[in-house]
Formats: structure tokens, sequence, C-alpha cells
């Protein structure tokens, strides 16, 4: 196969990465027990909300462990922040990696740096004791007010109850129990009394307990998630929206459609749903019986703004309203009863998910919670680069226990491929070095029907025939590398191990971000306001690739055709399409294509010392 072609296919299938970057599907295909059963679904179109400032002093009530820091209010006896506190030296049961983002929050805007946001209190030795804020030590996990903008509506806060007829979610509940690991909240109106218990689970990390009782009208409420906050991965989010349901005798997942206002679904028993950035999201699990429902609801982005809009807000670098918000809700019921939820809030780890399935799983009625499946992967390529990103980062922990470095496993990991692929590389060489043999007769085929095309291109495929040569053998190598490349884009994407994990200190300090050698303030066009250098090292790397593949080890005589030039002028142009387009990818996928190429000039070293030598013999 000709390099024009190979350069095709790779322009092809870059176009394809670009086009899912650029235009990632914001939609997936809807439940499908929404289209089987009986559902109904009403859509309403958004409309941007006033903000409600609620009525009564609001007060903040923290329990605390190794995994969370939870933050509640009396207005709806909700959840306000959900924290998770940094893998330090003195936390070493925390997984979670201060990132950049962190960093530059605490640098430029250190009140809303601070965890909580405002004082509180606590329980300790037998009484509640008042609390100051901390600065910095935590990631929030959910979006929280912002200092010096609007207070935000209680009904954005996590485990509140709205309704759809009156403002309990402003209502003020009154601390009926605070202890270590446990508080209780409650409310007496007119028409309902609500009782709220929660608890930290003893068994598994980054749960939590509720417990919810309404005696009295409970017509039309509903149980809030929470928004989680912002995570970017080449610039952008990537929030989804999932849910378990039980059709068909079995349990099944599906990623629900992101909403443009409020969708609300009926008829479907939703066994948990999922609210997540992909990294890091909330699992809300109920142990009884609901009512049938759910749901979705679109939040502008400047009704709830991330925090990351605190970033040199003089260049408005991370504008508000580019990062909406999504949120769920689960359906309550009234009975006197408790209904009883179970609750993840943290990070979508591998082994923290499966330790939890394990924990809750009952080998003889054969449940299992299945929440390893909150984690998702992304793009419209999701059903290739899925089973290609799995099997790759199965790899990249079998190294990572040996190297206890997430950058060196990579490294291995695309060595273990370029081996696993060396055989179908070196047919493509081979088939390339064969076609080099008979190139004075394809010139002199080319100069003779230079004025019949057609009469060429007969030619041309007689010779290939007569010499048991296919242009067509060099392709299939390439195509095959494709899914690779995707699914190590989506393994960073989805792979919160990979969050924050630092490969050089100081320079690659996290493999799901671009490097920084150095930034500055003012945005520049393409380029932002960070200097990448790996990228740079990739580009240049994969042209002397390309020159070293098309230094020919067979010498052949004669001017060099218009198609050699087109495709000496295509090697030069590829390695700077390529910088360009990994410019602002995860330095992980830089890593991973610098080392696939480095990798390929060695390959092709060895596989022409070999065809030398055979020369040589005859």
């Amino acid at each position: 196969m000709d390099k024009r072609t190979i350069i095709f296919i790779i322009v092809l299938a870059a176009s394809f990465y670009v086009m899912q970057l650029i235009f990632p599907p914001q939609k997936t295909q809807a439940p499908k027990t929404v289209q089987t059963e009986t559902a109904t679904v009403v859509k309403e179109d958004f409309k941007q909300e006033p903000i409600v400032q609620p009525t009564g002093k609001e007060s903040f009530y923290v329990l605390e462990n190794d995994f969370l820091q939870v933050v509640f209010s009396t207005k709806g006896g909700s959840i306000s922040e959900i924290n998770l506190p940094f893998k330090t030296k003195e936390n070493q049961k925390s997984i979670v990696n201060e990132i950049n983002f962190d960093r530059e929050i605490k640098s430029q805007s250190v009140d809303n740096a601070k965890f909580p946001l405002n004082s509180y209190q606590i329980y300790e030795d037998g009484k509640i004791v008042e609390q100051k804020p901390t600065i910095s030590g935590y990631y929030p996990l959910i979006r929280r007010h912002l200092v010096d903008h609007p207070s935000i509506s209680p009904s954005y806060y996590s485990l509140n109850i709205v309704s759809d007829t009156d403002a309990i979610e402003n209502a003020n509940y009154k601390l009926t129990r605070l202890e270590k690991d446990l508080i209780e909240f409650e409310l007496t109106s007119s028409n309902r009394r609500v009782t709220k218990t929660y608890e930290f689970a003893k068994e598994a990390p980054y749960t939590f307990d509720m417990s919810v009782s309404i005696d009295g009208d409970a017509k039309n409420l509903w149980l809030t998630s929470g928004v989680p906050e912002v995570e970017l991965t080449s610039g952008r989010s990537s929030p989804v929206l999932k849910m378990r349901t039980y059709r068909k005798q079995k349990n099944v997942v599906d990623q629900l459609s992101l909403p443009k206002g409020i969708t609300t679904v009926s008829s479907i028993y939703p066994d948990w749903t999922c609210n997540s950035n992909g990294f890091l999201g909330l699992i809300i699990d109920p142990l009884t019986e609901i009512p049938p429902g759910y749901r979705t609801k679109y939040i502008a982005g400047n009704s709830l703004p991330t925090r990351l809009t605190q970033i040199d807000q003089r260049y408005n670098l991370y504008p508000a309203d580019k990062y909406p918000g999504y949120e769920m809700f689960l359906p309550l019921k009234s009975n006197g009863e408790k209904t009883n939820f179970r609750i993840f809030a943290g990070p979508f780890a591998k082994n923290i998910l499966n330790a939890v399935d394990a924990t809750y799983s009952n080998a003889i009625t054969g449940y299992n919670p299945e929440y390893i499946k909150a984690k998702s992967f992304h793009g419209i390529f999701a059903f290739i680069s899925e089973p290609f990103a799995k099997l790759m980062f199965s790899l990249m922990q079998l190294f990572h226990k040996t190297t206890a470095s997430w950058g060196l496993s990579i490294i291995l990991l695309t060595f273990v491929l370029r081996l696993m692929l060396y055989p179908l590389n070196a047919w493509s060489i081979k088939a390339n070095t064969k076609m080099q043999e008979f190139a004075p007769k394809m010139k002199e085929i080319q100069k003779r029907y230079a004025n019949n095309p057609q009469k060429q291109k007969m030619e041309m495929m007689k010779l290939y025939k007569e010499k048991g040569s296919n242009p067509l053998m060099g392709c299939f190598p390439m195509v095959i590398q494709i899914p690779f490349l995707l699914g190590m884009f989506d393994l960073l994407k989805s792979t919160f191990e990979l969050r924050g994990a630092s490969f050089i200190p100081g320079w690659i300090n996290n493999l799901t971000a671009p490097d920084v050698v150095f930034s500055w303030g003012r945005p520049i066009p393409l380029i932002g306001t960070e200097f990448h250098l790996l990228p740079i090292i990739m580009g240049i790397v994969m042209y002397l690739q390309s020159k070293y593949m098309t230094k020919k080890p067979i010498k052949t005589t004669g001017p060099a055709t218009d198609q050699e030039r087109q495709q000496k002028a295509l090697a030069t142009l590829m390695p700077l399409i390529f910088t360009v387009i990994f410019y602002k990818m995860p330095s992980g996928l830089n890593i991973y294509y610098l080392f696939f190429s480095l990798f390929g000039i060695l390959q092709q070293w060895i596989m022409n010392r070999k065809t030398q030598k055979n020369l040589m013999k005859t």
C-alpha cells in the first residue's frame, strides 16, 4: 500500500477523532423501558428560575470521616456541600488527588477555597462545638454557593425535598439529633411531618445511609440529587445521567438523555440513579419501595455557576453559561414508614466501586448493586473504544502493581501493544518493501501511460498481480491501531485512577490533563494560557518516524515521481497536524502516542536490518 493511502486513512481517522471532540453527543438512546412499558413523558421548556431567598436563619452541621465531609443545612434538612478530602500523608485512605484547578482557585479566590464555606457545628466529646472553615484540602463534589454571587436556591442542594405545589425546599428543619456519625432533622408543618436521618456507613467508603419518613401530604414530592461540580478533559465536560432498572428478568443500566428543560417519566421503577461528571458523582439507591417515576432537569450555568468561573475572571476563561448542570429526582411517598436510601458520593474508581458492590452483594439471593456500571465511556465511538479501554486499563493495572507509576504503566502498555501488533506491522513493512522492489517498473508504467490514466491503472494492477503484492496489505495494521488510540482517549476521560496522577512532578502532574511547562494570563487563540511541551515532542518524533519510514532500504534509480513527492510533503505535514490536534489532549494520550511512534521507529529499524541482510545473502 502506498503512503498516500495510509496517510488518507490516518487523516480520515483523525477527522472522526476531532469530530468526536468537537461535537460529542449530548443525548443517548432513551431507556428501553420508556419505550416498551406504558410510560408518561412530560417535557417542559426550560425557563430561567428566579432566585428564591430562603426565609429564616440557615445553620450548618458537619459529619466527617476519612472519605467524606458532608455539610448539612437546616434549609430542607438537606446537604449543601459534599467535600472529598485530598489524599495526604495523614490521610492515606482517600484516593482523591489535588489537581491544578484546586491550586488555581486557592490562589485566585481564597474565599471559594474554604471548606465548608460557612461556620458550622460538629459533635465532639458529647457536645455541639462551633468550627471555622479551613483553606483548601478538599474537592467539592457538588456545586455550591460562590462567594460574592447571589445565594443559590436550596432546591439545588443534595437530598432536599422539593414540591410541584409549594416551596418546601426552603423550609427550616429542626435539628433533633447529632452524633459523631449521625444527624437527624425534623419538619412539622400544617399539612405534613417530615423526619430525615443520615448516618455514615461503617462497611463501605464514600457511602452513607439516609432515611425519610413523611406523615401527611406527600403528593408531588421529589428527592433531589444535587448537581456535580464540573470536571474537564481536553477542555470539555462530560456530565452523565444513568439509571438501573429491572426488565426482561435482568438488571439493565441505561445512560439517559441530557434534558433541555424538565423531563418527567412515570411508570418506571428505578433501582438506582446516578448523576456524575465522568470521574466522580452520586448514586442514589432506594432500599425500600418508592413510587414509580423519575425526573431530570437542566440547570443553566448562570443559575448555578461552576467554581471554574473563578479562574482568570478578567479573561472569562470558563464562562458560566458554557457549563450547565443536570439534576435528578426520585418521587417520595407518605405512609409514616421510613423510606431508606443508600448514597454513594465519591470517585468512580474501579476498586472503590467493586469494594462497595462486594460489601452490599448477597451471595444467597444473588443481589449485586452493580455500582461499577456507573462508570461511563464517552463519544460516538464508545461502542468501539469501551472494550479496548477496559483491556488497556486491565494491563495498566498489572504494570502499576510493579512500577507504582501510571505514567510508566502507559509506556509499558504501549510496548506490549506494539508487540501484539508486531506481526501486522511487519506485514505492512514487508508489503511496502516489496512494492519498492518493482518501483522502477511502476515509474516506467506511469511515464509510459501518463496520458492514459485508465490504461495506467490496469497495467499497475497487472504488475501487482504478477509480483504477488496487494496495495491494501499495508492498510489493515493502520486501521487496527485506531481503536487502541480511541480506547486510550476514552480511558483517560473515564478512569478516575489517572486523574491527578503525576508522572514527572512539576511538568506532568495530571495524566488526564495536558502537561504544563509554564502559563500566562491572556489567552492566545488555539493555544490558550499554557505551554504544553509533550505534543511538540510527539510531533517531532512522529516527523522523524515518517522520515525514517520513507527512507528506502532498497535503493532505486531515477527521479522521484509526483506521487513520491506528494508522499514526502504529506509526511512532513502530518506531524504538524497531529501536534495541533494533540496540543490540548491529556498528557497520558501524548505519552502513549509518543512512545508508540518511538517503538515504531525501532521496529522499522529491525525490519530494515533484516531486509539488508537478506539482500546481502542473495
